[in-house]
């Protein structure tokens, strides 16, 4: 099983997000298409596994995989199999060189997923106690977790499922 590893927030991470972005995009092409920096390494002064997230929205998910040929052109690897867990997810990866993996999420621009991860990293950028609090959980489950990424990333469930659910009772109706 893979170790969980954090590393503290670096200032690159942005950088890293724009350049990959603009790559990405321009791999979209003519399609329009979003992309978000989502995950830890979008919030300023959190750590993180040595991971870009990025959200890849699209108006569907047939437009998406028509791209995968070109995103793969590019380095990033179509994950299907992940397709099972998530159907509504089309999920590719990347190694690039400067040691830090990529992670596309490929959705339905407004969909849940979209709605989501939105939200929880905008929940972390605006609240810097709520970000501290996030932080001391994920270096504790880090600790205790240290061999097994998935129970690790399941273990933080409850927190952002928490923290989801306070941002829908707090939207305006």
């Amino acid at each position: 099983m893979a170790a969980v590893v954090l590393s503290p927030y670096s200032g690159d991470w942005p950088l890293m997000f724009r350049r990959l972005r603009d790559e990405a995009l321009a791999a979209c092409a003519p399609l329009a298409m979003r992309i978000e920096h989502i995950g830890s390494t979008s919030v300023p002064g959190l750590c993180a596994k040595p991971v870009i997230d990025m959200l890849l929205g699209a108006a569907s998910l047939a437009e998406i995989e028509t791209r995968v040929g070109a995103l793969e052109a590019i380095g990033y690897v179509y994950r299907r199999e992940y397709e099972t867990q998530l159907p509504m997810r089309r999920y590719f990866v990347k190694a690039p060189a400067d040691g830090l993996r990529v992670h596309l999420h490929g959705v339905v621009v407004g969909s849940a997923l979209w709605r989501e991860h939105l939200a929880f990293r905008d929940a972390l950028r605006a609240d810097d106690r709520l970000r501290d609090e996030y932080q001391t959980l994920k270096q504790a489950l880090a600790r205790t977790h240290a061999r097994d990424k998935a129970a690790y990333t399941e273990a933080k469930g409850p927190f952002i499922r928490a923290v989801l659910a306070r941002n829908e009772d707090d939207r305006p109706y």
